[in-house]
């Protein structure tokens, strides 16, 4: 079966960082592109970043480019957020997602619903 095990979260002061790790399993990972998406109380989930099969190719939403970076390891069957320059607003539940078709090249992929499968999520808090 799929899983996904999203870690690396915790509490850091405004302008630090975080690296987050989810390691994939039950299914052939370099096939898929990945997601992360956040989840803050009291409001819809939102998509983060996301990074193509071949890792060649990667998408962030606006609140995040040029301080958040997405990586993976098809060898290691692992993706990789690494957060810098963190503020409060970006206190919310990280979720590693597995898209829902393998090998697509069109689209960008930024909607929940375009993922299939999701991590159990780690907790990112930003204090001022």
């Amino acid at each position: 079966q799929v899983q996904l095990v999203d870690s690396g979260g915790g509490l850091v002061q405004a302008g630090g960082s975080l690296r987050l790790s989810c390691a994939a399993s039950g299914f052939t990972f370099s096939s898929y592109t990945m997601g992360w998406f956040r989840q803050a109380p009291g409001k819809e989930r939102e998509f983060v970043a996301r990074i193509s099969w071949a890792g060649s190719r990667t998408t962030y939403a606006d609140s995040v480019k040029g301080r958040f970076t997405i990586s993976r390891d098809n060898a290691k069957n692992t993706v990789f957020l690494q957060m810098n320059t963190l503020n409060p607003e970006d206190t919310a539940v990280y979720y590693c997602a597995r898209r829902k078709i393998a090998f697509e090249f069109g689209g960008v992929a930024t909607n929940a619903n375009d993922y299939a499968y999701w991590g159990q999520g780690t907790q990112v808090t930003v204090s001022s």
